[in-house]
């Protein structure tokens, strides 16, 4: 990274929400920007960030079910724990942040926030130079110990009641879907909260717990499968990727999936 490049270069507007709103507001304002996390703030002060993730996780919670998704607010959702940098810092301190964070909150000298920086604002800046290999995420088969994220498949008629467990329990967001050996779509934690927000207020509470039962991965599932080529360049997917704004794009070579690129992974290899 070039040392006269600083985070004021990279950052973009700050997104927020109030922890005072409900979270299906945080949820429209994420789709319709096409943003995950939002800042949380009260009363202009930054008390944390909402992420898609945590909004599927209440939604899809049974403890939660007596209550409409408009009686839950943001409050019960934030996560406290979040980092910050000032606009003259270099953007060198970015890459190792944002290896763990999806979102980076800028402040001013007076602690006031005046930005954010996500790893598609420093893309649009910076593109690793040793071409797609060094972003893939490759299955354990492919003996790469050491990969941050697997590619993880479930089967297109797996119920939802088990994709959200392996998601809980193993700290998964994503899985590509796999259906009579093809890979026909993918399923987050985006396409989650989005069908257990549409179930909550389409479903009377006391016929919840059954109709939840016989919901499958293909009903929430996003489809087609957008994937990528081993030979494709990191342009092309970094511009692909904010383009049909994915976090996530699977590499099938000739039919086999053969790993996965991300955000963070096209960070990493900065």
């Amino acid at each position: 990274m070039t040392k006269e490049v600083f985070i004021k270069d990279v950052m973009g507007k700050p997104t927020t929400i109030s922890k005072s709103a409900k979270i299906t507001e945080a949820l429209d304002k994420m789709l319709a920007e096409g943003i995950d996390p939002l800042i949380a703030v009260n009363n202009n002060s930054v008390v944390g960030i909402v992420s898609r993730q945590a909004i599927a996780e209440k939604l899809g919670s049974k403890q939660n079910s007596p209550l409409a998704p408009t009686a839950i607010h943001v409050a019960s959702v934030v996560e406290e724990e979040f980092t910050s940098v000032y606009p003259d810092e270099s953007i060198n301190v970015l890459i190792p942040l944002l290896q763990h964070y999806k979102l980076v909150v800028v402040y001013d000298g007076d602690h006031k926030l005046i930005g954010q920086v996500s790893a598609g604002d420093l893309l649009k800046k910076f593109q690793p130079e040793n071409g797609i290999e060094s972003a893939i995420k490759f299955q354990p088969e492919n003996g790469i110990e050491s990969a941050i994220e697997k590619v993880i498949t479930i089967e297109a008629d797996e119920r939802v009641v088990h994709l959200r467990r392996r998601m809980l329990d193993d700290n998964i967001t994503r899985f590509v879907v796999s259906d009579q050996g093809k890979y026909i779509g993918i399923v987050t934690e985006t396409d989650v909260a989005v069908a257990m927000r549409k179930f909550r207020e389409s479903v009377k509470d006391q016929h919840q717990d059954h109709r939840i039962r016989n919901m499958i991965v293909r009903d929430i599932m996003t489809a087609p499968l957008i994937s990528v080529d081993p030979s494709a360049s990191v342009s092309s997917v970094i511009d692909l990727m904010l383009k049909k704004n994915i976090s996530s794009v699977p590499v099938v070579d000739n039919g086999r999936l053969t790993g996965i690129i991300t955000r963070r992974s096209l960070v990493n290899a900065l």
